[in-house]
Parts: C-alpha cells; structure tokens; sequence
C-alpha cells in the first residue's frame, strides 16, 4: 500500500463527513478523485465576490479547462488565522495533492500543516515562507500595474484640478505599503504636486465598510481613489460624488461609468504552470514571484479587446501612450517591480530614502527593519506624496 493510498483511508476516519465552521456557515471539505491529480484551493472569500477570490476562482477554473487529467475544487468564505488550519489540514488528510491558499493569513497555518504532509504540495498566496520542499510562497509583482494606475490617475487629478487622491489600504503589511507606494510614485510621475491620503479598512472583504470609506475619503476632498480591497465599491462610491475610483484585483470590476481603470490578476496562466511544473517534475516550490511576462497582470482598458473608458479615454495621448509603452515593456520584461522602485526616491519626509540609480531587492519590498532577514532599504516608510504615517 503507498503512503498516499494509506493517508487516503486513514482520512475517512479523520475527516469523512467533516464539516467546519467558518465565519458562521458551515464550510464542507470536498473529497479528493482517487484517479486524478487533485488540486483544492482556499479562497478568503465568495468565488464571486467580484474582486480577488473571484480572480483566483476564474483562475482555477482556467487550469481545470488546459490541464487535462486533474480534479480542482475549491472552499470558499474560510477566515484567515487559526480557523483556517483545520480546513487545509482536512483537505491535506483527505489526500488533496495540490492545495493552494490565496490569503496572507493562511501562511502560518499552511506552514504547520506543510510539515505534517511531506508528500502533499502547498502554496501559499501573498506571504513569505517557504520550505522549499513541499510548500511554497507564489506572488506576482502587482507593482508595476498599480504604478501605470497611478500615472492615470495622477494625470486624471490634474487635468479635474483637483491634485488630492485617496488609498483605501486593508491591513498594515508589507505588501500594502509597496502597492500604495508604487502607485504614489506613478502618480507623481504625471503630477509632481498631486498628494494621496491614505485611510485603513481592516478587512479584505466588506462592500459596506469599503463604500463607507470611500465615501468619505471623496467628502474629504480626494478627486480619484485607489481601493486596495475586493470589491468595486470605491467606484459606486465614485459614480455618487462625480469622482473616478480605481478598483482592484478582477477583470470584471471596472463595470461603474465612474472607474478610471483597475490593476487585476489573470491568475490562469501562473497556475497553469505551477500544475504543470509540479506534474512534470520541474516545478520546486519555493519564492515564486513573477512579472509582468508571466501573462499574469493586467490594467484594464489597455489589454487586447477592452476599450478604454471613459475617465481614461479623455487623458492627454501622451500620457495614454507613455502607460502603453511601459505596459509593453512590462509584457517583454523589461520594466519590473524593481524598475518602479528605482531611486532617486525620497519619502514624504524629505529624505533620500533610494540613491539615484538603485533598485530595491526583493528583501526590501517584503521586510520591515525588525524582522532582521538582511534588507538594506527595508521599506518601512511612505514615498513623497502621501499623507500618512505608518502605524
């Protein structure tokens, strides 16, 4: 008997029948095809909730449809943090030989699960471990989108006369603070005296504290706002006050007359090679973060079949062009997260945070100073601009 059949029996003692609760409904843990090489994956929120779990949905749904000869299913509305762990270790010791988890707070708890199942693969969506055996960390550079957004948007200010915009960013982590930053810097790229303020939402996914907030960053004074949450509620937020919004994460939710663009995942593509790579033998978990080259970014209004829209269509050409050629260079690899953090870059403090000619390193985009793990620039502050201290 192999260890993967053996762990498949034993599972109907641990978890035949099992249901977990997660955020008040109870959470069914599917079984696994015996015949098939199974891949499960656990989304933070609704399949459709029209932002990023429904991206990574799309996406899984993608590799199902090239990747002949696997099963993938999915569980959805599982909450970050300890809740998540009997979950993933039910779809671990149900025999799942793929899991994916698409949510910074499933990061510890996949680790530990990881450790347990040396014959199962994760990957972890957003984070920073890795085992290098059987579970790694995957992560695209929404840098480089984010900042042709702020291009647009900076452009957008001006032309309204109004230089105030707005982030909405849902928690206090590294990958919140490079993304506003790397669109502040494009902002300031079109506008050298336009300014963002920034408010925080604690939370991933709630329409009603992100409209809420959006709101009241538009009453504040802001004329356009980037939403670093799931759904695309800063756009009919937008849409009240004659404003633009930036919506985030789908292809899907630039739909408002109000939405200048949105920065968006095409998870398919990345997936589709970590299946293959791990079917094949030639994939290796470990730090897996990929460019724009990958096929995996988008901005929308600028990618083949969509049209611009509205806000957009009525920029200058020459701005419209000069995010068109950057995009292109972001599609041949030649214009990189490291490109966008290439100094001079000074904070909002006035100091030379990044000398003229340096690039960040990876390290310095995902480490604060006190994690001690060799970043030299560690990015701990906000660039020129922004109107925030950092908690």
């Amino acid at each position: 008997m192999s260890f993967r059949t053996m762990w498949r029996l034993v599972s109907v003692v641990l978890v035949a029948g099992l249901a977990l609760t997660a955020c008040g409904p109870r959470v069914s843990v599917p079984d696994p095809d015996p015949d098939k090489f199974s891949v499960a994956m656990v989304l933070i929120g609704p399949k459709n909730d029209q932002g990023w779990s429904q991206a990574h949905y799309e996406g899984l749904e993608y590799v199902a449809q090239q990747v002949p000869g696997i099963q993938t299913v999915y569980v959805e509305n599982v909450p970050e943090g300890d809740e998540s762990e009997p979950v993933i270790r039910a779809l671990a010791a149900k025999g799942f030989d793929l899991i994916f988890a698409t949510s910074f707070g499933f990061m510890d708890q996949m680790e530990r699960v990881a450790n347990d199942f040396p014959n199962t693969y994760f990957i972890h969506i957003s984070g920073t471990k890795s085992n290098t055996t059987n579970f790694g960390n995957l992560m695209g550079a929404m840098e480089t989108a984010l900042y042709l957004a702020g291009m647009l948007a900076g452009e957008r200010a001006e032309m309204d006369g109004n230089l105030r915009l707005g982030y909405m960013a849902t928690y206090q982590i590294a990958e919140e603070l490079r993304l506003g930053n790397a669109f502040a810097l494009g902002m300031r790229k079109t506008c050298s005296e336009c300014t963002m303020d920034v408010r925080w939402l604690n939370t991933w996914h709630d329409p009603v504290v992100e409209k809420r907030v959006a709101l009241e960053m538009f009453d504040a004074g802001a004329q356009v706002v980037l939403s670093g949450a799931d759904t695309p509620a800063v756009a009919d937020a937008a849409e009240i006050k004659g404003k633009w919004g930036v919506t985030f994460d789908w292809v899907g939710s630039c739909t408002s007359p109000a939405c200048l663009t949105a920065p968006y995942w095409n998870w398919g593509p990345v997936y589709k090679e970590v299946v293959e790579g791990l079917l094949n033998k030639t994939y290796k978990p470990g730090w897996h973060y990929f460019d724009g080259d990958s096929g995996g970014l988008g901005l929308y209004g600028f990618m083949p079949g969509q049209e611009l829209t509205a806000g957009a269509a009525e920029l200058p050409d020459g701005t419209l062009n000069q995010v068109r050629a950057l995009l292109r260079q972001m599609q041949d690899g030649g214009f990189n997260r490291f490109s966008v953090f290439q100094g001079p870059i000074t904070d909002n403090k006035g100091n030379l945070i990044v000398a003229d000619g340096y690039k960040l390193e990876q390290i310095d985009l995902d480490q604060f100073p006190e994690m001690q793990l060799g970043c030299k620039v560690c990015m701990k502050w906000w660039s020129a601009g922004v109107n925030a201290d950092w908690p």
